[in-house]
């Protein structure tokens, strides 16, 4: 069994495709594994080996990929968006302890500034003329003489290989360190679910400095000797065009995208028939089921909904592959790691009974890095408590009812903001959704929810609350609905509960 990402990438064929891009040549497995090799070897001479940090600033590409492979392959990787402010690079950096940043040759500006302030090594990554797709070379700009590295070649399994930060939603977000081992068991674990083989293409549509794109849009399938096909990022303009060059088997995407590319699809149908889909894939929020039915009916394929968090390095549960039962609503059965059900006190709960999920496998965080507060929260005899509150029916199917932080708790009523969500999808006029708590004075919170109508539909508030009223119980009825031509999202695209109602001046 593989703990390591060159023990994972080393059965694919040298001539294989690995990494292609739009207008480019693609790069093969063999050429990435020489990649790999000439990378950690340059940073070796640099005086950076095994668990050392690297942080990597780039837009997404082919380079993007390649470079989380080959940093992750002998340094820690640490992938941060491109999109932050000269602040948030400040604290990211100094937090992770950084001791070089890639970035584009030539590039300034935030990543770059603070950097320099803070003494942080850059490194250029060069993209000679007509490379393959990923193809790169590494120039350093200033402060790496060659040094002794104690440390160097590729990973091993106990070494820390990526270093991401929770969102940091209602904290200060904590650093998740992901062994070399924990990667390696994520992609193992989502290549079996999904059966990738080097006949799969997948069109990689997702951010490069989130754990779902990392994972699961590029580990899994080059861990099952796939081709990934590296987009600039979403685009659901260019979508259908990168489909048509690809010719991709599945693409995973969040929800947002997949409404936005089902909004468009009418237009496209050719495209959609002259590339048959082995299936798509949806994480890293809930999808409707009305938004899965309709997605299976224009890409007559089906949609495999899992669920993943960064501190399981992505997998925990999906949904199986036909001729697997998959069961709209539900996150699946446990795809990696175990699961469980468990109370407030630390009990596991029986089939059906609602409580906190938990996980424990090996692709599992060991915890928090210099947080013992959050790592005694978080783990309870020997389980990690994901935060999500849900339900495991006698199947093993998982249902998610809410973040225990999402709940909102309307004067001792609980409400599931996801419950209120299905309701509003179903109504003719709604596209989009997402429930929140607002302040109120004297319950404390109570229901608000943002909707974006259909092209071309009409709804009033008034209408959408009898709808909900007509559905459910008084008191989950939302006291506040507003209309928006577009829902704040975050920087992956999903939809965030937490903050909304500040965001829409409800607060």
């Amino acid at each position: 069994m593989a703990t390591t990402l060159q023990q994972l990438f080393d059965t694919a064929p040298a001539d294989a495709p690995a990494l292609s891009a739009p207008g480019r040549a693609a790069l093969s497995f063999g050429e990435l594994r020489q990649l790999v090799e000439r990378t950690v070897g340059a940073f070796n001479g640099w005086g950076i080996g095994r668990n050392d940090r690297v942080a990597i600033v780039l837009p997404n590409g082919p380079e993007m990929a390649a470079c989380f492979v080959a940093c992750a392959s002998g340094v820690a990787s640490a992938p941060l968006n491109p999109a932050y402010r000269a602040e948030e690079f400040e604290f990211y950096l100094a937090d992770l302890r950084a001791k070089a940043l890639v970035v584009e040759a030539g590039a300034e500006g935030p990543a770059v500034e603070v950097a320099r302030r803070l003494g942080v090594a850059i490194v250029d990554l060069v993209m000679p003329a007509g490379a393959k797709a990923g193809d790169f070379t590494l120039q350093p700009r200033d402060g790496l003489a060659g040094a002794h590295c104690a440390d160097g070649g590729l990973a091993h399994a106990g070494d820390v290989s990526m270093v991401l930060h929770t969102s940091g939603t209602t904290s200060r977000p904590k650093i998740v360190p992901l062994s070399q081992a924990n990667l390696a068991a994520s992609a193992r674990h989502i290549r079996d679910t999904l059966q990738f083989t080097p006949r799969d293409c997948g069109l990689n549509i997702m951010p490069l400095f989130h754990i779902h794109g990392l994972i699961a849009g590029v580990l899994a399938p080059l861990a099952g000797g796939s081709q990934v096909f590296c987009t600039p990022g979403f685009n659901a303009l260019k979508f259908f065009a990168w489909m048509d060059e690809a010719k991709p088997t599945w693409y995973t995407a969040v929800p947002t995208m997949h409404q936005t590319i089902a909004a468009r699809a009418s237009k496209s149908a050719d495209v959609i028939a002259r590339n048959p889909l082995r299936f798509l894939r949806s994480s890293s929020s809930s999808i409707p089921p009305q938004v899965i039915a309709e997605l299976e009916s224009i890409f007559k394929a089906p949609l495999i909904e899992a669920y993943g968090m960064t501190e399981a390095t992505h997998q925990m549960a999906s949904n199986p592959l036909p001729p697997g039962v998959r069961k709209p609503g539900s996150v699946g059965r446990a795809a990696g790691p175990e699961i469980a059900i468990m109370d407030e006190g630390g009990t596991l709960l029986p089939p059906d009974a609602v409580g906190e999920i938990v996980i424990r496998g090996p692709n599992v965080t060991a915890g928090y890095e210099n947080n013992p507060k959050a790592n005694a929260e978080a783990y309870t005899g020997g389980w990690f408590r994901t935060g999500d509150q849900g339900t495991m029916d006698a199947e093993g199917y998982i249902r998610i009812t809410g973040r225990l932080k999402e709940i909102i708790n309307r004067g001792g009523e609980k409400v599931s903001p996801r419950e209120v969500d299905e309701i509003l999808m179903d109504h003719p006029a709604v596209a989009q959704v997402v429930c929140f708590g607002m302040p109120h004075a004297k319950l404390g919170e109570d229901v608000a929810a943002a909707v974006v109508l259909r092209e071309g539909a009409s709804a009033t508030e008034r209408e959408l609350r009898d709808f909900v009223a007509g559905r459910a119980a008084a008191f989950k009825v939302p006291a506040r609905v507003v209309v928006l031509d577009e829902i704040p999202k975050g920087a992956t695209g999903k939809l965030q509960r937490i903050g909304l109602a500040a965001k829409l001046g409800l607060a």
